[in-house]
């Protein structure tokens, strides 16, 4: 048996001031974003922004739908935006940033796995990492790059193009 250990590496700032100006406004984007959220059932709003090579914002919001599963999460909204519109602008960065009424969100949230796998996907075919920023409006921002910090085990199999 060989034990083997796997290590993720991420950024963190404890203010969106302590951020690089390009961070910091992509940031402020996403939080334009969740002005599209329609989030009727959870009144949990999530937006994301997509920074593109050109300079391009691209934006994202949750879309939520009484048929569950048929809403989609903000991230893989403007992913697909940019996949159906811009695949040949590389995306640089996304910044994700969430709100709520509820309660106050005191950490970054985090995509949830089928974000991720897209994320991935659209990071394998542009074959340039992509900057994440997860930024809690009342709390930290945690910053990575490249989806293995996210999906270690991230399922792709070249055979399938």
């Amino acid at each position: 048996m060989t034990n083997k250990e796997i290590k993720i590496s991420f950024e963190e700032y404890s203010k969106i001031d302590d951020l690089n100006s390009v961070d910091k406004a992509l940031c402020l984007e996403a939080i334009k974003a969740l002005d599209n959220s329609h989030s009727p059932y959870s009144k949990f709003k999530v937006g994301a922004a997509l920074r593109l090579q050109s300079g391009k914002i691209i934006y994202g919001s949750n879309q939520e739908n009484v048929a569950y599963p048929s809403g989609l999460c903000a991230e893989r909204v403007a992913l697909f935006h940019w996949g159906a519109n811009y695949p040949n602008d590389p995306i640089i960065s996304m910044a994700v940033t969430a709100h709520t009424n509820d309660f106050q969100i005191l950490a970054p949230i985090t995509p949830c796995g089928s974000c991720l796998q897209v994320l991935a996907e659209y990071e394998k075919s542009q074959a340039k990492t992509i900057e994440v920023l997860l930024y809690c409006q009342n709390g930290a921002i945690w910053k990575t790059t490249g989806i293995q910090n996210f999906l270690p085990f991230l399922f792709f199999e070249e055979r399938l193009k």
